[in-house]
């Protein structure tokens, strides 16, 4: 489980098909700090399992059916990954609660500064929208983010200037994909509605 409050910002070294599974390096010197092999960490929002670390370094093991539905089929050495290590119990709830499990693969719209804060705007496949509600809450690549609009299949949050500093964003560009996950509540309910209006044999 995790925040959507990104830790860091990590680039890629390396990210090729290995003898079992794709392997990934990234360039992490904070976040490689006081992890293990097997802790989880959210890499752009996706949940993935450390396989070896260094004091600077991580590795993980992505699966291809991974890398074909998220935007790791647009990783290439120096790209830049959001990062989160998985909540402690004992840490503050910042954003809200992201599973690190990648439901769609949208695609940004419009990206532009408007003022001091930007401006964006993302376009999710054919019926994802409906798990987006006004003032809701989204991850795009990992990160806990505000749903400003909702127009048919699109969505657009602001970004304030720090979110820019921080996060992989400011290297996004218009016609780009990133990851999202939609609010785990919205989904539940969906479930449950289902269930309570199917009658019983």
């Amino acid at each position: 489980m995790f925040t959507g409050i990104i830790e860091d910002v990590g680039q890629v070294v390396a990210f090729g098909q290995a003898k079992e599974a794709w392997s990934l390096q990234v360039a992490a010197p904070l976040v490689s700090t006081g992890v293990a092999a097997g802790d989880s960490v959210a890499v752009n929002g996706c949940c993935l399992t450390i396989v070896r670390h260094d004091a600077r370094h991580l590795w993980f093991d992505v699966l291809a059916e991974t890398r074909r539905l998220t935007n790791f089929n647009e990783l290439k050495p120096g790209a830049a990954v959001n990062l989160e290590r998985s909540l402690r119990a004992d840490g503050r709830m910042g954003g809200h609660f992201v599973t690190g499990h990648i439901d769609a693969l949208g695609q940004i719209e419009t990206f532009e500064p408007r003022g001091q804060d930007h401006y964006l705007q993302v376009r999710v496949p054919a019926g994802f929208a409906r798990y987006l509600v006004y003032k809701g809450s989204v991850a795009i690549d990992g990160i806990s983010l505000t749903v400003a609009e909702v127009a048919g299949d699109t969505f657009s949050v602001w970004l304030i200037p720090h979110t820019m500093a921080v996060t992989n964003l400011r290297e996004k560009k218009a016609g780009g994909g990133v990851n999202l996950e939609f609010d785990l509540l919205a989904k539940y309910i969906e479930k449950l509605m289902a269930a309570r209006s199917t009658p019983l044999a």
